[in-house]
């Protein structure tokens, strides 16, 4: 019975821990169906409750409430994720959030796309001052030095609003509408655009834990995730909440889908077909339950990643202009991208990632290995008892 246990606790951590940097089909290895486009700027009031464009992560249980999306750990192996059903080709999103307090306990609004280009909010529930900007391109994990932490007074008990505005040019980070950082397309740190995000993205937002026990913090397998994420959590204290009021999604690529052409993963090879979404703005009707309302996903339930949204909390608006016929993405937001030798400098206002945490962060990316080997741990110990 225990051995069992432990292999289900096992299968269970990996899930949780591939659930915010998965990617079913990768377009740079074999040819991919193509993604669904959003084309159109979407918001979604989630103190309205339960919205069917966002797809919850196998066994992901969310609850609702007049302060919005609830994303609550109880136990070390909950990982509450969603993901929005479409994808942008460059575009801003915007979120109003609350990050979940406690030491080992990690919030994160990232985008993410097929091939692995990410750009990332993160919040360590172990700190009430500051929240980290990051991103990495292709999956790319060798090296550690793109994570700067951006001062911010009380972002777990105060609402705050975190904006990424993504182009072929550069990606803008903000803070309550402050800019607080910039990445251009041909920074040293992007290695020329080499590791620049620039293929389709999907929105995600979830709330992990980073540091799962004592035991967890002194195995060198996933210690530097535990330093990183200020050390284990203490689950007498859960639940640990992530709150979301609300979410703004705008598209500025004019598509019903976006397809990878060749599998090198530039901006160039994207093909946009089909026009922009929809016709007119509208609000679409109400299919959830009301603000009280919980919900949740397991392998065999959850929604289809292509479903509309049909309820009130979603706004839809479109944008001025369609096209019909298939496109190349060369540009996006009047933005052009001139890439050069010379590299130019990646301003911000915040702390790069302190050298003493460098190991936290390469682990931090393992994180898959890390609760494999936290829970088949635990899951030995109890053999063992």
């Amino acid at each position: 019975m225990r051995t069992t246990f432990a292999a289900a606790a096992l299968l269970s951590a990996v899930q949780y821990a591939n659930a915010q940097t998965f990617t079913s089909c990768n377009p740079m290895q074999k040819t991919c169906p193509s993604d669904p486009a959003l084309g159109t700027t979407l918001t979604t009031d989630f103190t309205q409750g339960a919205n069917s464009f966002w797809t919850l992560a196998d066994a992901t249980k969310m609850s609702y409430s007049s302060n919005g999306a609830e994303f609550i750990i109880n136990t070390a192996t909950d990982a509450p994720t969603i993901s929005a059903s479409k994808y942008i080709m460059f575009g801003k999103v915007t979120v109003t959030t609350k990050a979940a307090p406690g030491q080992g306990i990690v919030s994160s609004f990232i985008l993410e796309s097929d091939d692995l280009d990410e750009i990332d909010w993160e919040w360590l529930g172990s700190t009430d001052t500051s929240v980290e900007s990051n991103f990495f391109g292709k999956g790319n994990t060798t090296s550690y030095d793109r994570a700067i932490y951006h001062p911010v007074a009380d972002p777990i008990g105060t609402w705050h609003t975190y904006t990424i505005d993504w182009t072929s040019a550069a990606i803008k980070w903000y803070i309550d509408g402050n800019l607080v950082r910039t990445l251009n397309y041909g920074d040293a740190l992007a290695v020329g655009g080499q590791n620049y995000p620039q293929t389709p993205m999907k929105v995600k937002l979830g709330n992990w834990v980073g540091c799962a026990s004592a035991a967890a913090a002194s195995n060198p397998a996933t210690e530097g995730t535990c330093s990183w994420a200020g050390g284990p959590a203490n689950f007498a204290q859960a639940p640990f909440t992530m709150l979301v009021k609300s979410v703004t999604i705008q598209d500025y690529g004019c598509a019903t889908t976006y397809t990878y052409s060749d599998n090198s993963g530039s901006y160039q090879s994207i093909k946009a077909a089909g026009g922009c979404s929809g016709g007119s703005s509208s609000s679409s009707s109400s299919s959830s339950s009301d603000s009280s309302s919980s919900s949740s996903a397991s392998s065999t339930n959850a929604p289809s990643t292509t479903k509309t949204p049909t309820s009130k909390a979603t706004t839809a608006t479109q944008p001025s202009t369609t096209t019909s016929s298939s496109s190349t993405l060369v540009a996006a937001a009047n933005t052009t991208v001139a890439s050069t030798g010379a590299a130019s400098k990646t301003s911000s206002t915040g702390s790069p990632i302190p050298s003493n945490n460098a190991a936290a962060g390469i682990q931090r990316r393992m994180g898959l290995l890390d609760y494999a080997v936290i829970v088949l741990g635990l899951g030995l110990g109890a053999l063992v008892m």
